[in-house]
């Protein structure tokens, strides 16, 4: 067995961890860990891939020995395009986040999401604030049942257009531009999926500030965090529950 001594056999099941800075993560081997500790014969390798050797990189995961691939947050818009087919979720945000190699195509899927509404009814978060309208923001939107959610973005037209994509006929909609002063301090927590580059407008913050950022990517939000005295969470302050999530998704999947 490839957990009793760390070797591959040709029954192992192999998936990758891609992003840029994958070897930097723990991802890998908090998720091996956890194969080791249930003696199942798989096991994730991490592969630092730059953006422009995604797309081959994914063509030729159709014909190796790899059944299947974790992305890192930076990647999941630009893997879509990649797969021959994906789950509903997946084709409605424009993310995703895990990938299954089923003989020679790529099926797509989102896990990661999941995890973080999961994370946020742990806490008993109801009221959340949402910056952005990005991949991630609609995919969130789409599981978000339960929460009561106000979104936030520097134009209008595009929030319009973006509530009618995630089918959200009366959304609590509002401009958030450097020019203002934004109080936020009456929601349970905040989620960044913007690309703003500062959060300076933001006067106060809620107890909890979200974003899927990795330790590798800059968040203005966390730099705000830290000013204003709001807990920040992101993508590696969720690992554990990230690796458990992938456990359970990779080990279902037969090959």
């Amino acid at each position: 067995m490839m957990n009793n001594e760390n070797q591959i056999s040709k029954q192992t099941k192999l998936f990758g961890y891609i992003g840029e800075h994958a070897g930097n993560s723990s991802f890998s081997a908090k998720l091996n860990k956890t194969f080791k500790q249930n003696s199942d014969d798989t096991m994730i390798i991490p592969m630092n891939i730059r953006a422009d050797d995604l797309y081959f990189t994914f063509s030729n995961m159709k014909k190796s020995h790899v059944n299947g691939a974790v992305i890192s947050s930076e990647y999941v818009a630009d893997v879509v395009d990649t797969l021959d087919d994906a789950s509903s979720l997946v084709k409605r945000s424009g993310m995703c986040d895990i990938i299954y190699k089923e003989g020679e195509t790529l099926r797509g899927d989102i896990f990661s999401i999941r995890v973080l509404t999961e994370k946020l009814k742990d806490m008993f978060i109801s009221k959340i604030a949402i910056i952005g309208i990005n991949h991630y923001a609609k995919a969130f939107s789409f599981l978000a049942c339960g929460f009561h959610l106000s979104y936030f973005h520097d134009n209008l037209e595009e929030l319009m257009r973006f509530t009618k994509d995630v089918e959200l006929s009366k959304a609590d909609i509002n401009r958030i531009a450097e020019d203002m002063h934004v109080d936020l301090s009456a929601y349970d927590a905040v989620l960044d999926f913007s690309d703003m580059g500062a959060l300076s407008m933001v006067d106060r913050l809620p107890k909890f500030a979200f974003d899927m950022k990795n330790k590798k990517q800059f968040s203005p939000l966390k730099q705000r965090a830290l000013e204003l005295g709001s807990e920040y969470i992101a993508y590696d302050d969720m690992l554990e529950d990230l690796t458990q999530k992938a456990y359970s998704e990779i080990t279902r999947f037969k090959i």
